[in-house]
């Protein structure tokens, strides 16, 4: 396939960024569109011109670090996949192709294609975790009887992987689905009751602080989440939260 790459180049996060266009020749529709972008930047080298910047990993759809913003969607046209599960087949020969790096307040662009997402790791270090002693002896899985229904719905949103998808869909740049998924993996679980009040009351102010905008049910961030967390989440957030500052 010949395809048409406008790419968003920024040189650090105080310069001016532009579009870049790139022509390429010869891309197999069995690329992955990370392949793609290697392809892309060998050429570019070779050339003596400065490689694309963009963020990788695992490769798997795992690590969620392949955050790229193609023609206008969140890791690109496909459904319920990373970027780098993307493959080139779902593009035509000719295509013009935009990439951009995920635009919100909260994630400044490090260089390129690649943004700073450390908000989520604050919000998560507010209050993501439990206090219940786990030292000693192993303890047994079924020791703490668990509705099967909460414990599938505590493992649909720990299934969360923090691409920022849900931010970059969201036309206020909300965090709400990622906060709530993160939230909802121990509200549904005993072992998350003894921090549950403050642990959603400190992870919506850190939200808050981080810049993130509000949520206005628009339900793209559901549609464009790789891992399809769902927005009951966000519904189950807002009662933690209403609860706890009753009690608070």
């Amino acid at each position: 396939m010949k395809l048409k790459l406008k790419i968003w180049r920024q040189k650090d996060a105080d310069s001016k960024g532009q579009m870049v266009e790139y022509l390429m020749d010869d891309v197999s529709p069995d690329m992955s569109f990370l392949e793609m972008l290697d392809v892309l930047n060998e050429s570019l080298v070779a050339k003596g011109e400065e490689p694309v910047e963009f963020d990788h990993d695992c490769r798997e759809g795992i690590c969620g670090m392949c955050s790229l913003q193609i023609n206008g969607e969140p890791h690109g046209p496909d459904r319920g996949i990373t970027t780098c599960q993307l493959h080139m087949r779902k593009f035509k020969d000719g295509d013009t192709i935009y990439i951009e790096p995920f635009r919100a307040k909260a994630f400044p662009v490090v260089k390129d294609l690649i943004v700073d997402r450390s908000s989520f790791d604050r919000i998560q270090q507010a209050g993501g975790y439990i206090s219940v002693n786990t030292s000693g002896n192993t303890v047994d899985a079924n020791n703490i009887p668990i509705n099967k229904h909460d414990a599938d719905e505590a493992f649909d949103a720990a299934t969360c992987i923090g691409c920022g998808a849900c931010v970059a869909a969201c036309k206020n740049a909300s965090a709400m689905l990622f906060t709530s998924a993160k939230v909802s993996q121990f509200a549904l679980l005993p072992q998350g009751q003894v921090e549950a009040t403050d642990r959603v009351l400190n992870m919506v102010r850190q939200m808050d602080l981080e810049g993130f905008g509000n949520c206005t049910n628009t339900g793209a961030c559901e549609i464009e989440c790789p891992k399809g967390i769902s927005l009951e989440n966000i519904a189950r957030m807002n009662r933690e939260y209403l609860k706890a500052s009753v009690i608070k």
